[in-house]
């Protein structure tokens, strides 16, 4: 019954991650897509960001190698930017705390729209702990799907943290509750703020836990 935690606004977040994203299909494509060709696009993870990108430009889906070279373009972008004397990510401690606390003793994951090799290199600029499992974009996935995939017959309780709408649109979608970060998605769902430390993580978390644990008694 695993814990499922966004990374990008939820646990930390990395400035200009579209730039980058646009300069990696750039490097592949000729030219980059533009912003406004970027803000059309419906979809929350890489693969399906790619994917609408791929058919506005060359009017055939996506295909899976397509798709890795843009995972090995995009990571190259970041080592670039984030690497010795670049960039600095900006972590959350107290939710990041919180995360590492729980997984000490329950099942946790990162499920991101990421690509998983770009989930992998953020997960380690973040310091998180590498045994807690990972599941990034994927081809033919949404992030529900994504949420689903790891949560197959698994008993619940379930939750998925995440900080924009369609974290909760993915969560609702998989048919568990959503616990927000900061205050960008609109509801009467409970959220923390992205400064909250560990100890009120941690405590959300299990207020989630204890009905489902009770009604399974």
């Amino acid at each position: 019954m695993p814990l499922c935690f966004d990374l990008d606004g939820t646990l930390g977040h990395f400035s200009s991650g579209f730039v980058l994203l646009r300069e990696a299909l750039g490097e592949l494509w000729g030219h980059p897509p533009t912003a406004e060709e970027l803000g059309r696009c419906g979809g929350s993870t890489d693969w399906e960001i790619v994917g609408e990108l791929h058919r506005m430009r060359f009017d055939r889906d996506l295909e899976e190698t397509a798709y890795a070279a843009y995972e090995t373009a995009c990571v190259g972008r970041f080592r670039a930017a984030f690497g010795p004397g670049g960039r600095q990510a900006v972590n959350y401690p107290g939710i990041l705390e919180g995360m590492h606390r729980l997984a000490a003793w329950h099942p946790v994951w990162l499920v991101s729209g990421n690509a998983p090799d770009l989930l992998a290199f953020k997960a380690d600029v973040l310091g998180i702990d590498p045994a807690i499992p990972r599941l990034g974009s994927v081809p033919r996935h949404d992030r529900a799907a994504l949420l689903q995939r790891v949560l197959r017959d698994c008993p619940g309780p379930h939750l998925y943290v995440g900080d924009r709408p369609h974290d909760l649109a993915a969560a609702q979608a998989a048919g568990f509750p959503f616990l927000g970060v900061g205050d960008a998605v609109p509801g009467d769902h409970l959220s923390l703020p992205s400064d909250a430390d560990a100890d009120r993580v941690v405590e959300a978390v299990l207020a989630f836990m204890r009905p489902a644990e009770t009604a399974r008694a």
